[in-house]
């Protein structure tokens, strides 16, 4: 997380102290804070402790999923295909085009088709 804007850290959120420049600020910061609380309280708004507090005591949410008989599907019988799926026969080359496997750089893998094509690969490779 140290190429990501320090906003998006997961540590937390909460700022600290607040210092202010000299005492009137402060005062003025304070009188600010009640008038701000006085006008949630005038609009009803609950304080962030007492809607944590009351969100702690509500009882938890049963997750239980019912499905209605008319919507359930256990009358639907499985169809019967009759068969067992076996396992495929493994692929082999079985042909005689390809004389074998050279390595041109590194490791990259090239089919050789014919003898000229094994020495033009291999003086590559040496210079």
């Amino acid at each position: 997380m140290h190429l990501h804007h320090p906003s998006l850290s997961l540590t937390g959120k909460r700022k600290g102290r607040v210092k202010f420049r000299n005492a009137e600020e402060a005062k003025k910061a304070r009188e600010l804070e009640e008038s701000w609380k006085a006008l949630l309280k005038r609009q009803g708004i609950e304080d962030e402790a007492k809607r944590r507090a009351r969100a702690m005591r509500a009882p938890t949410l049963d997750y239980k999923l019912t499905v209605p008989e008319e919507r359930s599907t256990r009358h639907i019988p499985s169809r019967d295909t009759g068969g067992v799926a076996t396992l495929a026969a493994p692929k082999v080359y079985t042909g005689t085009k390809v004389k074998g496997i050279a390595t041109m750089h590194k490791s990259n893998a090239v089919p050789v088709f014919s003898d000229e094509e094994a020495v033009e690969i291999s003086r590559m490779r040496r210079g």
